[in-house]
């Protein structure tokens, strides 16, 4: 009998550090794949992929995960940035194109350390109330969920959630750290978040430029430490500045992604006092 008992539901928590912008009409498509990095015509309904939004001088303004639910619908998701001013400074790009670009604060972003129940890799899934998106890795299954309930807070969960994506590499850029970094710089091929066979976007000729030239001579690399590591801090090799932290996490596990030089001595690396040490980025959130 014990066999045949449900499986308990999994419990999901929200996030509200990820907000929404809906893009809606004919010339959707067409403008995101004018604006955007990735290739967004080799996204199918229901599919979705890692995306970013440049600087004409290849500067990531910001980073997010684009699902397309139809033809001419799409649902920007992004971790740090208010979806209110996002969405009106995409607009001042429509110009006479048929869209519509809003916030949408009506639904809301939950996650759950769950495997989800029919949702996989770059497919997402609905039942016709809720959309889920598969956002595991090899460090463990992960559910993120967007609907219009909104999920209890727990800040332990969120926390976890967070240095997760740090572990796996996605940056969770803070203000300060917006239009600093080429796509490059920021090792955004890993997920893989732009495209450098597309047609041509803001920033497109520079990204192509250190990609085919081989000129990329910093990425992100995943640091650890025992105490809170501050955004913005200087990392120091042997008492010499080599880069800066981009991203640390708000509680424990205490991670950091910054951006170093791809070669550069072996040392002792620190930053604000703190010692730090290189713990590796793990693979899985590509798409």
């Amino acid at each position: 009998m014990a066999d045949n008992l449900p499986l308990p539901e999994p419990a999901f928590f929200a996030l509200p550090d990820h907000t929404l912008v809906g893009l809606h009409g004919t010339e959707a498509a067409a403008f995101a794949q004018a604006q955007f990095a990735n290739d967004v015509s080799q996204l199918a309904s229901g599919q979705w992929q890692w995306n970013a939004w440049l600087t004409p001088k290849g500067r990531v303004i910001a980073l997010f995960a684009l699902l397309r639910r139809a033809d001419d619908d799409f649902l920007l998701l992004a971790p740090d940035y208010p979806a209110e001013v996002l969405a009106a400074q995409l607009a001042r790009f429509v110009f006479r194109r048929k869209l519509k670009i809003a916030a949408r604060p009506d639904l809301h972003v939950s996650g759950s350390f769950s495997r989800p129940m029919a949702a996989r890799g770059a497919q997402a899934a609905s039942d016709g109330e809720s959309l889920e998106l598969d956002f595991g890795a090899d460090g463990g299954p992960r559910t993120l969920r967007i609907d219009t309930t909104r999920a209890a807070e727990d800040a332990q969960a969120q926390a976890r959630w967070f240095a997760f994506d740090l572990l796996h590499g996605l940056p969770r850029l803070p203000e300060s750290q917006r239009e600093q970094w080429t796509p490059q710089q920021l090792s955004l091929e890993r997920l893989p978040a732009f495209s450098v066979k597309k047609g041509c976007y803001p920033g497109q000729e520079i990204v192509a430029r250190t990609h085919f030239l081989g000129k990329a001579k910093r990425g992100l690399v995943a640091l650890g430490a025992a105490a809170p590591i501050p955004t913005d801090a200087e990392i120091e090799l042997d008492g010499s500045p080599i880069g800066k932290i981009v991203a640390a996490s708000p509680g424990e596990p205490y991670l950091a992604l910054a951006v170093l030089p791809l070669e550069h001595a072996a040392g002792a690396l620190g930053a604000a006092g703190l010692g730090l040490n290189d713990i590796g980025l793990r693979d899985g959130l590509t798409r």
